[in-house]
């Protein structure tokens, strides 16, 4: 009773927050934001809250968690377009909608296919946000009795968990997440004040990489890269044909299907750190499993749709879960979110028990926001649907310039500096090289995420259970492994094993042919030399400063060894082995028209063009060098998408206040705005 006594205020205090013409305003303006970031492939939810991320600084708390959950519940419905008219998974929690989804728009059935999509997408993302309702219901008291050695705990699950459970080759999830977790070490450290892979000399990095950059860099960069390298329109006469009611019917008549995928979400959700890139396949699974019939699977199955549609929703409500509760991502969204959360208001909502305890309206807002953005985005992708299949005809060339204008324009909003474009170019390439050689980029990122996490609640959870030792062994011991600690590492230990076991049937990057051992052999090399010479660095740290050395050293030993044994293995292995993945042997990558470098070198050039002369103008002459030269589009065009472009990003900048990067020639001559 004590229980219902505090939710039923809290619940009610949330709809008094939730039910304010301002709120629902900013609520349905991130569901639009949210559909135009689905609708364009390799986006997803991951770069979306990354454009959001730099403006969420001071703002009022539930205005923007209105606005990041809009987003958030969205993206996973609107990524359907471009997975079923495309044939390009939209996000990778749409990967296995396509093996159904885009034969069925083949065959004239996209409308059914996209309802029947749509209707799973509604039913799981309310099935999530019921069950984060009653699972708060019962989990606050257990959670508000997590200690240091609990959550350090429940932190080394989460690693334990993306990593194994995130590719084929369990030790490239596990070396990815100890990449992302040493270089979210670099800088000063928290305890000590040490200098970890930085130097004063270089004053940028002694405060670390942003988040910001870090997941537009893993994400954003290579999937627009690998797009535009192909130069083809998105889709090719793609046409939604009939079937709106078909597919409602279809939805219906699995709607047994529909439960149980979404419960699978919802509990693929709940484990820290797998999220997206896992629970659609493991939902299509259950569906050919559950299905008599099986040969019209990736021919046009509509269950092959409604199973991996139902998950991916759900799985948002499952990865509030860690998320809220323990301030742990439960997907690479999340680790975004988590970052934003902080920044909001005066930045004292902190996520974890401490919400619990002190914000309990604005955690119950949180789940009522995702129940009502998946409605909202619902209606809002049926009605659109018959434009934004119209706009899948666009080549893609026309969008990436100006995707790379957002990106740019984003990095730099996270530390005003030159630097921060300079750091996404170089984290864009870490991620085109983890996508091509079939390396977890989500462990890497929810790596780098909970780096300082690991480091904290190591340090202060030693320092507490050293005190406890002196006093005796037995208090120590008490304290060190709780009835908590001891069942989460049974569960850490459980999971590794069967991780172990499934890791194989998950593709962390899609399905990516093998080639030669030459490739995939230097990029391992390259990583386990940085990997090296971190180790080294950290270890000319003062033993005094023990605690800033500590996991630097721990954290990079073992991937060091998963590295090591990396390279024993693909020493031994014949070349075509599933360790030797690389996207450049075969499918879209391989086949595309233009170069990884050539390509790159445009999105180069804006940087190095902003250097000198400031965004804005470096912005006008590679929208017309692009537009002109990649694109071939004719003069007209090419000075109006370029006005338009300019005219886009002044008034976004001007509208938040927000400056452009500037160049040498910004501090040789006084400019007006935007110029300057």
């Amino acid at each position: 009773m004590e229980i219902f006594a505090t939710a039923l205020p809290a619940l009610g205090d949330a709809w008094a927050l939730i039910l304010q013409p301002i709120v629902l305003g900013y609520l349905i303006l991130g569901v639009v934001m949210g559909l135009a970031v689905g609708v364009f492939p390799g986006l997803g939810g991951i770069a979306g809250l990354s454009l959001l991320l730099p403006f969420m600084f001071g703002m009022d708390p539930i205005l923007g968690l209105a606005l990041m959950i809009g987003m958030v519940a969205v993206v996973p419905t609107s990524d359907t377009f471009a997975s079923v008219l495309m044939g390009i998974p939209g996000s990778s929690a749409s990967q296995a909608t396509v093996l159904d989804g885009f034969p069925m728009a083949k065959k004239g059935e996209a409308a059914r296919a996209l309802s029947a999509a749509f209707a799973s997408s509604l039913f799981g993302g309310l099935v999530g946000a019921t069950f984060l309702t009653m699972f708060i219901l019962i989990a606050r008291p257990i959670v508000l009795a997590f200690g240091l050695p609990e959550m350090l705990m429940i932190t080394i699950l989460g690693l334990s968990m993306v990593a194994i459970l995130a590719g084929r080759i369990p030790l490239k999830g596990l070396a990815a997440a100890g990449l992302g977790l040493m270089i979210g070490t670099i800088g000063e450290a928290d305890a000590g004040g040490s200098l970890r892979m930085a130097t004063y000399d270089i004053p940028y990095l002694t405060d670390g990489l942003k988040l910001v950059i870090v997941g537009l860099g893993i994400f954003a960069v290579p999937e627009i890269v690998s797009l535009l390298r192909q130069d083809k329109s998105i889709a090719k006469g793609a046409k939604l044909g009939g079937g709106w009611a078909d597919g409602i019917k279809d939805w219906f008549a699995n709607i047994w299907l529909s439960i149980r995928c979404s419960i699978i979400g919802v509990i693929v959700g709940v484990i820290p750190g797998l999220g997206g890139s896992v629970v659609d396949w493991i939902a299509y699974g259950h569906s050919v499993q559950t299905t008599k019939d099986k040969s019209n699977f990736g021919k046009g199955e509509v269950r092959g749709v409604i199973g991996p549609e139902s998950s991916n929703n759900a799985k948002e409500g499952g990865g509030l879960v860690p998320t809220l509760l323990f301030g742990i991502p439960g997907s690479g969204s999340m680790a975004i979110f988590i970052g934003a959360v902080a920044l909001l208001g005066s930045g004292d909502i902190e996520v974890g028990p401490n919400m619990l305890k002190d914000n309990l309206d604005i955690t119950y807002s949180i789940v009522w926001l995702l129940a009502l953005a998946n409605v909202v985005g619902t209606i809002l992708c049926i009605a659109a649907s018959g434009g934004i299949a119209k706009l899948t005809q666009i080549r893609f060339t026309y969008l990436a310039p100006f995707l790379f204008m957002l990106i740019s324009f984003a990095a730099f909003q996270s530390g005003q500096n030159f630097e921060d474009l300079l750091a996404l170019f170089v984290i864009g390439l870490i991620g085109i090289f983890l996508r091509r050689f079939d390396w977890s980029r989500p462990a890497f990122l929810i790596g780098f995420v909970l780096s300082n996490p690991v480091e904290k609640f190591t340090n202060q959870a030693f320092q507490i259970a050293s005190f406890r030792f002196r006093r005796s062994f037995e208090e120590g011991m008490d304290y060190v492994f709780s009835p908590i600690v001891i069942v989460l590492i049974i569960v850490t230990v459980v999971s590794v094993i069967l991780g172990i076991r499934q890791a194989k049937t998950i593709m962390a990057e899609g399905e990516v042919q093998s080639g030669s051992k030459r490739a995939p052999l230097v990029f391992l090399l390259i990583i386990a030399g940085y990997l090296a010479f971190a180790l080294i660095n950290a270890n000319m740290i003062p033993d005094y400063n023990m605690t800033d050395k500590i996991i630097p050293l721990v954290v990079g030993g073992f991937a060091f060894l998963c590295c090591v044994v990396l390279l024993i293995q693909m020493m031994r292995r014949p070349e075509g082995d599933a360790i030797f993945a690389d996207k450049e042997v075969s499918g879209d990558d391989s086949e595309a028209p233009y170069g990884l470098w050539g390509t790159l070198a445009w999105f180069a050039s804006l940087i190095i063009g902003t250097f000198f002369v400031g965004f804005i103008l470096a912005l006008v002459g590679f929208l017309i060098a692009f537009l002109r030269t990649r694109a071939q589009a004719n003069w007209p065009k090419t000075l109006l998408l370029t006005a338009l472009g300019i005219g886009f990003m002044c008034f976004m900048a001007g509208m938040l206040n927000r400056d452009f990067p500037p160049g040498l020639l910004q501090r040789a001559v006084d400019l007006p705005w935007p110029l300057k």
